[in-house]
């Protein structure tokens, strides 16, 4: 081939390479663009308004998942999600998604929803438990706000993991009063488990509220200090008087007197009081364990999960020579020495009651 020739096909050669490495470019940048921009809606604005849910199941292929999230308008373009997902798998070939609920933005571009289930950077929520609600209550929650069945929670909690929990006091027939009351942020695997939802509590009673125990001097076993704290929790309202009650039940049970406290008959009947509607004397004089107008001593059980104000008012009570109390409906309560005292306030609180109705 003469040199003419030769000079006549560099350039043609040259221009199809620098055609060929253009395409590749734009493919790329366009690729790139498709992975990176939000979804839009056809006026330019987010499909999806707020943040939606997105559930991906156990064993789900990427492929299926590409398709729901189109299916869902979370994504625009399935086949710019398996280019993605070919790219990440030749760089994490040991990875894979994660099964579980995922919050996803209009904000989020291809590659940061395909990045989350990656990862697995799971929807988080948080649920509140106050100071003071039994099992049941609990129960009723989850099951108001969608978790799982009122009547699966209470199973649950009759389930005592020794195993996992050793501290826990042997031959306990449920987990009353050792959910620690708090405000906790979960993943959303475990919104539907719950034997998840009781481990976390579980935990967190053993962080924050075993520890004062065990620094503590006291005779009180762990199941007798929590009783006596969730009956101190239930009749407290008003913070200042929280040792003032614990040191009225503790004088109480020295003396071997019974407790005669109104929540542990609430707590046996499954019944709530007013102030309207106190309890009566049928209902106070209503044999059962956990009466503590009936037996005397300690109920044998919690009657709700008290918090670490009452666990530590029950370790350091007030001492005090006042052994009955009567509610205000203030929040407040009378104190009184004598039997005598306590019926003549009880009496007054209850006639001014009438007066002002």
């Amino acid at each position: 081939m003469n040199s003419a020739s030769k000079k006549a096909k560099f350039p043609i050669f040259r221009s199809l390479l620098v055609l060929i490495l253009g395409l590749g470019i734009w493919q790329s940048w366009f690729w790139w663009q498709r992975v990176n921009a939000p979804v839009l809606g056809a006026k330019g604005t987010n499909i999806s308004a707020k943040p939606t849910q997105f559930t991906v199941s156990s064993g789900t292929p990427g492929q299926q998942i590409g398709r729901e999230l189109a299916k869902a308008g979370l994504i625009s373009s399935t086949d710019a999600w398996k280019l993605w997902v070919w790219w990440r798998q030749k760089q994490d070939p040991q990875g894979g998604f994660k099964a579980g609920t995922y919050l996803i933005s209009p904000q989020d571009s291809l590659a940061t929803i395909a990045d989350k289930i990656w990862r697995g950077e799971l929807m988080q929520t948080t649920f509140t438990i106050p100071e003071g609600w039994s099992i049941r209550e609990m129960a009723n929650y989850f099951e108001s706000i969608g978790y799982f069945s009122a009547d699966d929670f209470v199973a649950a909690a009759s389930k005592i993991d020794y195993d996992k929990y050793p501290w826990l006091p042997a031959n306990l027939p449920h987990l009353e009063g050792f959910l620690y009351p708090d405000t906790y942020k979960i993943t959303s695997d475990r919104i539907n488990n719950p034997q998840a939802i009781i481990e976390v509590m579980l935990t967190q009673f053993q962080q924050d509220a075993l520890p004062v125990y065990q620094q503590a001097q006291t005779q009180l076993s762990l199941m007798e200090w929590v009783t006596l704290a969730s009956i101190v929790e239930k009749e407290s309202v008003v913070g200042e008087e929280r040792r003032l009650i614990a040191g009225v039940f503790t004088s109480r049970l020295q003396r071997g007197m019974r407790l005669e406290s109104d929540p542990t008959v609430e707590y046996a009947l499954g019944i709530k009081q007013t102030a309207d509607r106190p309890l009566t004397y049928k209902q106070v004089g209503t044999p059962a364990p956990h009466n503590t107008y009936v037996n005397t001593g300690l109920p044998p059980t919690p009657i709700a999960s008290p918090g670490l104000a009452s666990l530590k008012a029950t370790l350091n009570p007030e001492s005090t020579d006042y052994l009955f109390f009567v509610a205000r409906y203030d929040g407040t309560h009378v104190f009184s020495k004598t039997l005598a005292e306590h019926v003549a306030a009880t009496k007054r609180i209850r006639r001014e009651r009438q007066q002002r109705n």
